[in-house]
């Protein structure tokens, strides 16, 4: 068997050197090449006439965010007001003048634009300012290339780059040869316009089977979460809301936090007891965004299995963010595009309001649309308590209290009841054990089929 692996290895090792000439630039470089701090950003955002004061200046804000998170610093901001985008240049070609000269002013080495960009758009912008032209998706993408450390999750975005840059070699190839690397093209790297579009190809097929034994590789690893009897509460909500520092409050734990978005790229899973005793797994995910490209979503693989396999759902908002509802209205879009199909079964949602510490008294968000919200400030613990008894009141819904009788050759069964936290106390009898259990009606029928006996 070991032999068997070791010749797959070395067959993938020499394939890999055959196709070396096919491969992109940075994998010259070294997987995941991350020497680019001396690029500067100017940051560009188009917003229209029925745009609030509020909604440009807060996309901003995050658009500000997520360059900081890749490691790139903003030297200006240039914003224009029109009713639609330029066909050619999205903000039109007197704009892009003053953005070249703006550029040339302050020593700008890329332009970030804060929405999508067609091919022809950025071609056009790319030769009209003479420098590198990067959107919010592919900012985004390099965030993930930089952060992702999983086999799969590395591979999933470079797969997501590849399909996104192979549309827009013509119009990025210059630039990028002119300037040698840098944001947005981590993970499948430089892309020169000499680069033939079967390569590209090759390149696909190659990621996407590794892919699939990585996969499989994840599916194995994650069978006893899924065989697990413990409840499975999973944490979920837009990007540095706090679900971290939350996981960590609940279960004493000392994960990664971090004040930037996307600090959390992997999920991870933490068993812990709520103030009733009840031992369940807390699931941390990685956060949402506004427009959250769609070719990203197969890089949350985990996170979208603990969403649909868990038992309870904690929707963390940050309660200090003037955006709170519109980052609320976004997450759950995400959850019924991307993650649940029409009639599917959900599990329940508590929404949490975090970093009340951080607010005036008194003066929640959008009162009316977070009536049943539990406010919190998971920094401060403030309110923890509260939240864990409506967690074990959910869990607790449906479920009665039995006495059961577990005969000798159930106690495989009464194990099971044991680890999922449901056992109240115990007498053994002559038959077997007698159990004083919490239960839910679903549950008797599969219980009376493996043996076990109903007292009440």
């Amino acid at each position: 068997m070991k032999e068997d692996k070791k010749f797959a290895d070395k067959e993938e090792q020499l394939v890999d050197q055959l196709i070396g000439e096919q491969r992109l630039v940075e994998d010259y470089l070294g997987e995941r090449a991350r020497i680019y701090g001396a690029e500067r950003a100017i940051l560009v955002d188009l917003y229209t006439p029925r745009s609030t004061e509020r909604d440009r200046r807060e996309t901003l804000i995050e658009l500000e965010a997520l360059a900081e998170t890749a490691g790139i610093p903003t030297l200006a901001v240039i914003t224009q007001q029109r009713d639609r985008p330029d066909p050619s240049f999205f903000i039109g070609r007197g704009k892009a003048g003053e953005i070249k000269a703006a550029a040339a002013t302050v020593g700008a080495d890329v332009i970030i634009f804060n929405d999508p960009l067609s091919p022809a758009q950025a071609r056009n912008l790319e030769e009209k300012i003479g420098l590198k032209i990067i959107d919010r998706p592919q900012l985004i993408m390099d965030i993930f290339a930089q952060r992702a450390t999983t086999k799969e999750a590395q591979l999933q975005v470079e797969l997501a780059q590849l399909e996104y840059l192979r549309t827009r070699l013509r119009g990025w190839g210059k630039a990028l040869t002119r300037l040698g690397g840098g944001v947005g093209t981590r993970g499948p790297g430089e892309t020169k316009l000499e680069t033939d579009r079967q390569k590209i190809a090759d390149r696909l097929y190659r990621i996407k089977q590794k892919l699939l034994k990585v996969k499989q590789e994840r599916k194995l690893r994650g069978k006893w979460r899924s065989s697990s009897t413990l409840p499975k509460i999973t944490l979920v909500g837009y990007t540095n809301s706090g679900k971290s520092t939350l996981l960590n409050m609940l279960c004493a734990e000392q994960s990664l936090v971090e004040d930037k978005l996307f600090a959390t790229l992997e999920t991870m899973v933490r068993r812990t007891a709520l103030t009733d005793g009840r031992p369940v797994l807390f699931i941390d995910t990685v956060g949402f965004i506004r427009d959250l490209p769609h070719s990203l979503i197969p890089a949350f693989a985990a996170t979208l299995e603990a969403v649909r396999s868990a038992d309870l759902l904690l929707h963390i908002l940050d309660g200090m963010n003037p955006s709170c509802a519109d980052q609320h209205d976004t997450v759950i879009q995400i959850l019924d595009e991307e993650i649940f199909t029409d009639g599917e079964k959900r599990p329940p949602i508590i929404t949490v309001i975090n970093k009340i510490d951080l607010l005036p008294a008194n003066s929640l968000p959008c009162p009316a649309l977070f009536a049943d919200a539990v406010s919190i400030s998971a920094a401060q613990r403030i309110n923890l308590e509260s939240l864990q008894n409506k967690i074990a009141l959910l869990l607790a819904k449906g479920e009665r209290e039995m006495n059961l009788l577990f005969p000798f050759r159930c106690l495989g069964v009464l194990e099971q009841m044991y680890s999922a936290g449901r056992v109240l106390n115990q007498h053994h009898e002559k038959e077997g054990v007698k159990v004083r259990v919490r239960v839910k009606e679903s549950d008797l029928v599969s219980l009376r089929n493996a043996g076990v006996i109903l007292l009440d």
